[in-house]
């Protein structure tokens, strides 16, 4: 194709047999070792225990369910696979947030998946499965995707009810979100596999389908609280079980012997689903051994090394060329603004813009300020006015064009100084911010190693509405790295004793350096953001092609796009 045959190739600058690629390799698969043992444990929830009298009761697990109802072979992404991570301590903690959610394919259709893990509490909504939920159905909602739910719940955990209930983002939006999405035309369908009580009860009546098992129970209170509220005395079969609910209350729609019968029949609901009759974003004939980059995606293992307080300095054209189609990318004003990388590319035959962070230190001639018409070194990672202006044009023209925009962070903030200020890096910025904030083609976020400060707002981060977000486990996300913060707070904090008369030595004044900068390393680590859903997934860096080619494909199942209006604009 014409426009396929004008791409420029990328080569590759990343020397696989230097000391420091080989050092960074062995770090960061020691690191990603050590992620996929907790990912493990995560994994299994409520633990042997929980698991076997999941089985006594005839019902398989949420994992076991997932198996069985996911197409032989297709790629399963779940998403906010560490949320709640390191919390509800004093609770016996929650893995996962007592819920699975992700995308995958059944009968050969792209789904949202939210799964009750029953092993964890018996499936109770603590409020990080609230959000977790939420999120899964915000991501819905964005990209059309059919949603089913397997729910296995006994409702909100009431020890911690006044953060799981009453606002606006808590359990009750959950319902709403059920009726926003059926007003929207998107699929949800709702297999009861277990316990569905209390408020709960509603998510799946408000689904356009109810299957429900034999031995499962469906009701607003359960038999004690029935007696203890009106004094009726009652069994959870009669009360709320599938003979009564397919028989007698019309509720369900389909009432399945066990599990396995009724994830056949949920495969079979969802093969009959129609397709979307249109896509708004380019796409093109594609070929997975044909099409793919000309190098390997295994080498990004040595492109960072992981540890905090490392500075790491790379050509974020290695890893363009090993994420995008045989690494052809049609770099948008290669030389100017060149601290941040803008280019289109294809990514599984479907057309990308990106938006990049080069952490490579360029030469650039100065346009205005104090130094206009020099020659300046400016520092990878840190976007300058020229970056800034550069990026919120080519953001700009991928709306205009309906292009889905990719954003790569590596970002220290924004260039500060005397001639930051003259060259208009405030204005600049806010314009680079007015740009992502009023896009309207799907964004997905990639953070691969630093994403601080307001640059993390410019290059898209949580608050701007990407469709997704990931992270490497390099990835270090705060306001400020670790050292940074240590070295402003022990500042305040010695002037502070200082005015209260106290003297600290060179010992003391380390301590607090110390103590400051392991706290702000441990919040600033992914796992510590994916815990509390700021990220949907910590993603191994090999793997990077791979998951955004099923969430371009998610965002595809959305082809309605507002009119992109751009407001006011710093000129």
């Amino acid at each position: 194709m014409a426009d396929e045959m004008a791409a420029s190739v990328l080569g590759s600058k990343l020397d696989l047999n230097s000391v420091k690629f080989e050092a960074n390799r062995a770090a960061l698969m020691a690191l990603l070792g050590g992620m996929r043992s907790e990912e493990q444990v995560i994994r299994e929830g409520g633990g042997a225990k929980a698991t076997e009298a999941q089985h006594k009761k005839g019902r398989m697990t949420a994992r076991e369910r997932l198996a069985l109802l996911l197409d032989k072979d297709s790629q399963w992404l779940e998403l906010g696979l560490w949320a709640a991570n390191g919390m509800y301590k004093e609770f016996g903690g929650a893995p996962g947030a007592g819920v699975i959610t992700g995308l995958g394919y059944v009968a050969g259709k792209l789904c949202m998946i939210v799964a009750n893990d029953a092993t964890v509490k018996a499936g109770a909504f603590f409020p990080m499965t609230a959000k977790k939920v939420l999120r899964a159905q915000h991501i819905a909602l964005e990209n059309r995707i059919p949603t089913l739910y397997l729910v296995d719940s006994s409702g909100v955990f009431l020890p911690l009810q006044e953060d799981v209930f009453p606002d606006q983002d808590d359990f009750g939006r959950v319902f709403r979100n059920n009726a926003v999405m059926s007003s929207l035309g998107i699929p949800q369908i709702t297999a009861i596999m277990g316990m569905c009580v209390a408020g709960g009860a509603y998510l799946p009546v408000m689904t356009d389908i109810v299957l429900m098992t034999e031995g499962s129970g469906l009701f607003l209170a359960g038999p004690a609280l029935v007696q203890a509220a009106i004094g009726q005395k009652t069994d959870a079969e009669t009360l709320g079980g599938a003979d009564m609910h397919a028989e007698i209350s019309g509720t369900v729609d389909f009432k399945e012997k066990d599990d396995a019968a009724c994830i056949t029949r949920l495969r079979s609901l969802v093969g009959k689903i129609g397709s979307t009759p249109r896509e708004a974003f380019s796409r093109v004939a594609y070929d997975a051994k044909k099409d793919a980059p000309k190098f390997a995606a295994e080498d990004l293992y040595g492109l960072l090394d992981p540890t905090p307080a490392a500075t790491n300095s790379y050509d974020i054209h290695d890893v363009i060329a090993r994420i995008v189609d045989r690494s052809e990318f049609d770099e948008y004003k290669a030389e100017f603004g060149r601290t941040l990388v803008c280019g289109y590319a294809r990514i599984g035959g479907r057309a990308v813009g990106i938006v990049a962070n080069q952490k490579l230190h360029q030469q650039q001639i100065v346009a205005m300020g104090p130094q206009a018409g020099m020659k300046r070194t400016e520092f990878g990672g840190v976007i300058y006015t020229e970056s800034a202006q550069k990026a919120a044009r080519f953001i700009m023209d991928c709306n205009q064009q309906l292009v889905p925009l990719v954003f790569l962070h590596d970002v220290n903030g924004f260039m500060v100084g005397k001639d930051a200020e003259w060259s208009g890096i405030i204005r600049a910025g806010a314009k680079m911010v007015s740009a992502v904030s009023t896009s309207v083609v799907p964004k997905i976020t990639v953070i691969l190693g630093g994403s601080f400060g307001a640059g993390h707002y410019a290059m898209c981060g949580k608050a701007y509405d990407p469709r997704f977000v990931f992270a490497w486990p390099t990835a270090r996300y705060a306001v400020m790295s670790g050292a940074s913060a240590a070295n402003t707070l022990v500042e305040v904090r010695v002037k502070q004793l200082e005015r209260s008369g106290k003297t600290l030595s060179a010992e003391e004044k380390q301590s607090i350096y110390d103590e400051i900068k392991a706290t702000y390393d441990a919040q600033a680590d992914p796992r510590y953001g994916a815990a509390r859903l700021w990220i949907d997934a910590i993603i191994d860096p090999a793997k990077t092609r791979e998951v955004l080619l099923e969430a371009l494909e998610a965002c595809a199942l959305n082809p309605e796009v507002p009119k992109f209006n751009p407001g006011v604009l710093q000129t």
